[in-house]
């Protein structure tokens, strides 16, 4: 199997020799043997790098929260001039593009609507639209499948930097994909190439690829947590930690006053397929909590295929609604740049969630709630598949 990165190296299109390119890239944008993008690309004869941009988090993946914005600077190794697009702009401005013929971009994505990275290569498309560059996307695998979709279309009226595209919480596309996606559903004039990987298979999950893991952001350390942040990223929308600040963040669920026991067990008689909730106590070094003793759990995915990552996360919500409902809190704006609207309906695409949790819906009722949408998008997205 060979990432779009790894194609392009072995016959580079003819449209990219001679040009002058900008690169956008994080940590992750390495070969099977570790070799980063821009010690493959920069110096190569066939291409000339002229700038590189980094999405959120920062393009060597310093930044550890959300909301924490980066400057560029000058690369010291290469020479070359770094943008942040998560600072004063959160797309390439046509100063930033004044030396660029084309932009192409290699992030490793994780398969979950609210990840921005699917945000940061919406917005340099949209750049390009408006400046005539052309966008050339070097296609990742899906982390977590190609395959498997849950959770609540985004509503227009919901769309922010957690959404720009009205996709459900997991969606099953690779960068690639949602880049023809995107650019038919805008109506975009850039014009676009997906350099696809050879020999990636929809049903495979990260390890299948033989790809070294590297974090793409600070709070995915693995590709275990890949798998369950379609779900547990709900929690960012509450004050309940979702476990950053421990070694398992989105893996560890809980709260001071929480009881893990009486948690672990409400979870666990639901005989939910593929999922077993072990309880624990925990202290955040920071984030929320940070210091305090919170009591939850830790879900251990013992069959990823039966897993539904986000039923999961939404019966753990409901269970907590329930039982110490008087505790739990919306976070209350800003969100990823939103400054209005409860970042619960943000992170979920709909104010239904929040809705059904308040009047008491129990997490089946709210999924039967979905599943109309989200066939319709099952049908919608068969057009812009490349695999």
């Amino acid at each position: 199997m060979l990432t779009g990165l790894e194609v392009l190296l072995q016959k580079t299109p003819k449209r990219l020799k001679g040009k002058s390119i900008g690169l956008v890239v994080h940590p992750a944008s390495v070969d099977h043997s570790l070799n980063h993008a821009v010690e493959l690309l920069h110096g190569h004869k066939d291409f000339q790098i002229t700038a590189l941009f980094g999405p959120q988090h920062g393009i060597r993946g310093e930044t550890q929260d959300n909301m924490i914005e980066w400057e560029g600077f000058v690369d010291e190794r290469t020479g070359l001039p770094v943008y942040s697009l998560y600072g004063a702009s959160r797309e390439p401005t046509a100063e930033m593009m004044k030396d660029i013929d084309i932009m192409v971009v290699d992030l490793q994505d994780v398969g979950t609507r609210v990840y921005t990275f699917t945000s940061t290569l919406f917005l340099v498309m949209e750049a390009c639209s408006r400046h005539g560059r052309e966008v050339v996307v070097l296609d990742r695998p899906n982390p977590i499948n190609g395959i498997g979709m849950e959770g609540y279309l985004l509503e227009a009226q919901f769309r922010s930097f957690v959404g720009m595209l009205e996709l459900p919480m997991r969606h099953g596309l690779t960068m690639g994909e949602l880049a023809c996606m995107y650019r038919a559903a805008r109506g975009l004039a850039c014009p676009l190439q997906v350099v696809r990987m050879c020999g990636w298979r929809r049903e495979w999950w990260f390890g299948s690829t033989k790809l070294p893991w590297v974090m793409p952001s600070p709070n995915m350390p693995t590709p275990d947590t890949a798998a369950v942040y379609p779900g547990t990223v709900i929690f960012e929308g509450t004050n309940i930690s979702e476990g950053r600040g421990t070694t398992r963040p989105f893996e560890i669920i809980g709260a001071p006053r929480v009881e893990p026991e009486i948690f672990a067990g409400a979870m666990n008689s639901r005989n939910q397929q593929g999922v077993h909730f072990r309880p624990l106590f925990f202290q955040p070094t920071f984030h929320k909590w940070a210091g305090e003793l919170c009591g939850g759990v830790q879900i251990h995915i013992t069959d990823r295929e039966k897993f539904q990552p986000f039923l999961t996360a939404l019966s753990m919500l409901v269970e907590i609604t329930r039982r110490w409902g008087e505790h739990l809190r919306w976070k209350e704006p800003p969100y990823e740049y939103e400054k209005e609207k409860l970042s619960i309906d943000i992170i979920a695409g709909t104010n239904k969630l929040r809705i059904g949790l308040e009047k008491g819906r129990t997490a089946d009722e709210m999924q039967q709630e979905w599943m109309e949408g989200l066939n319709k998008f099952a049908d919608f997205r068969k057009d812009f598949l490349l695999y």
